[in-house]
């Protein structure tokens, strides 16, 4: 009897991502704690595992009812690693972005080849050029759908960014505003001004 199986690239690559992360090293990792890679970057164990199709992405995260998130990091940079080990580690900041967000992360001087909304294919470096992608962190929101966005300019495709850090607070605030499409309707600081 053959059966014939239904897995989906997403899938695959979390099941072998959970596989690849169990026991580094004979030391074993808890589920919530940030991981340092073999590029120098910390990534949350829950990040995405993709294959760098970001229109595909944004679908994935859609279908699952999240948003997309893209967060571009540079090894030894002490605001990312502050990122990872003040904010993530609030368990408030950690369970609301992992469960209301799919967060990828980009390397701002990688070489891994990235397709773009757009369709065109480029190493991590130039398309964080071509987003005008300047400091780390950054994190860009995009829309809840693709539709449309191959033929709006890279720069105007996300709803928000975080260009550098923010305090948790701050940091948290950004993707209530995101998540609740308040972005639609006022800025960033007049969001925080309504909540305080």
């Amino acid at each position: 009897m053959i059966y014939k199986a239904n897995l989906t690239r997403r899938k695959w690559l979390l099941g072998a991502g959970a596989a690849a992360l169990a026991p580094l090293g004979g030391k074993t990792v808890r589920a919530d704690e940030p991981i340092l890679t073999e590029d120098g970057l910390y990534k949350q164990p829950w990040y995405l595992e993709s294959f760098l199709d970001l229109a595909e992405d944004l679908e994935g995260a859609r279908k699952q009812g999240k948003r997309f998130v893209v967060v571009w990091e540079l090894r030894g940079c002490p605001y990312c690693k502050e990122t990872h080990l003040v904010n993530f580690a609030q368990p408030r900041i950690s369970d609301y972005v992992r469960n209301n967000f799919e967060v990828l992360q980009l390397n701002i001087i990688g070489s891994r080849k990235v397709t773009d909304f757009d369709g065109t294919e480029m190493a991590e470096k130039a398309l964080a050029a071509k987003y005008g992608v300047r400091f780390t962190p950054t994190f860009q929101f995009f829309p809840d759908t693709a539709a449309g966005l191959k033929t709006i300019p890279a720069t105007k495709r996300e709803v928000a960014r975080i260009p550098g850090y923010l305090r948790p607070d701050d940091f948290l605030a950004m993707f209530h505003y995101v998540r609740e499409n308040a972005y639609e309707s006022k800025s960033f600081l007049d969001f925080l001004k309504a909540k305080s």
